[in-house]
């Protein structure tokens, strides 16, 4: 009987070569007829491969385990496909972005630079990017793990379910409807109390309106995240006499942490890429301004609009750069809270 189990195995050079096959059976009635391109050629491929293996495998392993095959094939094609955009904005930024990495671009800022000046920086426009990225995770990140931790571990009855609804509701937020909201509330009424009647346009406005769009996304992670944690974990830590309180923070955060980061970077690396809220609340400028509570200021993301819609030759390989450099950032503050969570984790 084992023997016949082990002769009903196709053995594993069919594939690859089957898939040789039927790149090649492909290329010559595409590319050879001149009926398409290489992208009409790899897509009949796929379908003649994927045929191919299901006879074949059929005749030899049984229709199970053909089938089977197949689903392995679809799983990895759509991880490929998964693959391509990301992979073709990598190459993309790293071909056109590269052009303007040197030392003027990040210690100098646009101002009086001009449309038709070959030189200038995005300094001002990092800084920017850091205060406003900063402040608002500063404010959201305490704000969506405090209504996460309730919501799990005490919110009961309708006020959980409103809170809920909220959060999803503020989840499909768009971000010029919260850049309006900071611009009607606090740059509108609040600011010109302190300010001689005058609007007060500002990094952190921005960093508010940013706040706003990072909220749902914290909470929301955070609290899938929690309900993770097995209750078992918190019924260990009761039974030796630890408070509920301190049960939530030794315990239950630290094991939900990799999760809770993941939802936080994402929820900043959107914040980092906003560029409405930017322009209604911080106006943006050319000149560097590290004081986020007086004058306008820059952001990367802002910065790119502006270079991008200038009518210059310069302008192009200046925003590729800063769309470079904001990947950059977002991509490093990943690695390092990945890191640190790595490290709060408790063991298992």
């Amino acid at each position: 009987m084992s023997a016949s189990l082990r002769a009903r195995r196709l053995p594993k050079a069919v594939p690859p070569l089957l898939g040789v096959a039927a790149l090649g059976a492909s290329a010559a009635g595409i590319l050879g007829t001149g009926a398409g391109g290489w992208v009409l050629t790899v897509v009949v491929a796929a379908v003649l491969f994927v045929l191919a293996t299901l006879i074949v495998a059929g005749a030899v392993e049984g229709g199970r385990r053909a089938r089977d095959r197949v689903a392995t094939i679809a799983v990895y094609g759509a991880f490929i496909l998964a693959l391509i955009p990301l992979g073709s904005v990598v190459a993309t930024l790293l071909a056109k972005g590269t052009g303007r990495i040197d030392v003027e671009f990040f210690y100098h800022s646009m101002n009086n630079i001009t449309a038709l000046d070959p030189g200038g920086g995005a300094y001002h426009a990092i800084v920017g990017t850091l205060e406003q990225v900063g402040i608002a995770a500063v404010l959201a990140i305490p704000l969506g793990l405090a209504a996460a931790i309730y919501l799990v571990e005490y919110g009961r009855g309708r006020l959980t379910t409103v809170i809920r609804f909220f959060v999803d509701v503020m989840t499909g937020i768009p971000s010029i409807v919260a850049g309006l909201f900071v611009l009607a509330f606090w740059v509108l009424i609040v600011t010109p109390v302190f300010n001689d009647g005058r609007p007060g346009y500002s990094g952190f406005a921005a960093a508010l309106a940013l706040t706003v769009l990072m909220l749902p996304t914290i909470v929301r992670a955070a609290e899938e995240m929690l309900r993770l944690v097995p209750q078992a974990l918190r019924e260990g830590s009761y039974a030796l006499g630890v408070p509920k309180w301190k049960t939530i923070l030794r315990v239950v955060l630290p094991t939900a942490a990799p999760g809770i980061v993941t939802g936080v970077m994402l929820s900043i690396a959107r914040a980092a890429g906003e560029t409405a809220p930017v322009l209604l609340v911080a106006g943006g400028t050319p000149a560097i301004n590290v004081n986020p509570f007086s004058g306008n200021q820059e952001s990367l993301s802002y910065f790119v609009y502006e270079q991008a819609g200038a009518a210059s030759q310069y302008a192009p390989g200046r925003a590729w750069t800063a769309a470079l450099t904001l990947i950059a950032i977002v991509a490093i503050l990943t690695i390092a809270a990945k890191l640190l969570a790595r490290r709060s984790t408790i063991g298992r």
